[in-house]
């Protein structure tokens, strides 16, 4: 594992490793918390939906998504009815994928060398016993309502991992892959330098560097909107409240 893959064998696991595999050719990838003997505790839409926006577009921007197994894992059962927070084998979670680890306290230069976002921050990873604890009670008391860009599997395991949770209504979450989207967007539209040159490689340099500093100031280990929150402090099934801060 280095700077150009985050892929690692199984026997490199450890309990509390914040872990993901790519979906759909590479457009997204699904992340969670390995609690150890095989097991992967992680944050789903719902039948089988590890990502989506709840609407007809899915079927357009997410047909090759996860769909229910023909035949029900021999160790998890049937769990394409499921949502919320959910507890799978290794091999459901990876659904065929490959084995990634999410990098924590990297630095500046090697997080914007990582272009694709998703795959490491430089916000501190916590003690595993403490990511596990709060992996295992939202397990029992759910992680709020799914959204693509403020509450999604990402958000959780980074929260597992670090206790911080956004605490203003108008940001994205912790995720680095919408962050990296919108990045991309605000890029391509929004920069006012893109009126500084005509030329082609003008407005590249133009856009990289505007994705490059969109990216880094949204990371969760830089910005501002954060704090951490104790995870009994969450309120279960109905969104996750925002109350004081740990201390």
């Amino acid at each position: 594992m280095g700077l150009l893959s985050n892929k690692i064998g199984r026997d490199d696991l450890t309990p509390g490793d914040h872990i993901y595999s790519w979906r759909n050719a590479y457009i997204y990838a699904h992340h969670g918390i390995y609690a150890g003997e095989g097991k992967v505790i992680h944050f789903t839409r719902g039948a089988g939906q590890e990502i989506g926006t709840g609407t007809a577009l899915d079927c357009i921007l997410f047909s090759s998504s996860r769909s229910p197994l023909d035949t029900p894992c021999p160790r998890c059962g049937d769990q394409s009815r499921l949502d919320g927070v959910i507890c799978s084998c290794l091999d459901c979670f990876l659904f065929g994928g490959d084995l990634y680890l999410f990098q924590y306290a990297v630095s500046p230069a090697f997080f914007l060398a990582k272009a694709r976002g998703g795959t490491c921050t430089l916000a501190a990873s916590d003690l595993p016993a403490d990511v596990l604890h709060r992996a295992s009670y939202l397990l029992q008391n759910g992680f709020g309502v799914y959204h693509i860009f403020k509450n999604n599997c990402e958000d959780f395991a980074i929260y597992c991992k670090t206790s911080l949770l956004v605490i203003t209504s108008i940001s994205v979450g912790r995720s680095g892959q919408a962050a990296s989207f919108l990045a991309a967007a605000s890029a391509i539209i929004s920069s006012p330098l893109r009126f500084l040159t005509t030329s082609f490689t003008g407005l590249t340099a133009v856009g990289c560097g505007m994705y490059c500093v969109s990216r880094f100031v949204s990371d969760i280990g830089i910005r501002r909107d954060v704090a951490k929150v104790y995870v009994e402090r969450l309120v279960s099934r109905s969104g996750i409240d925002v109350p004081e801060a740990a201390t």
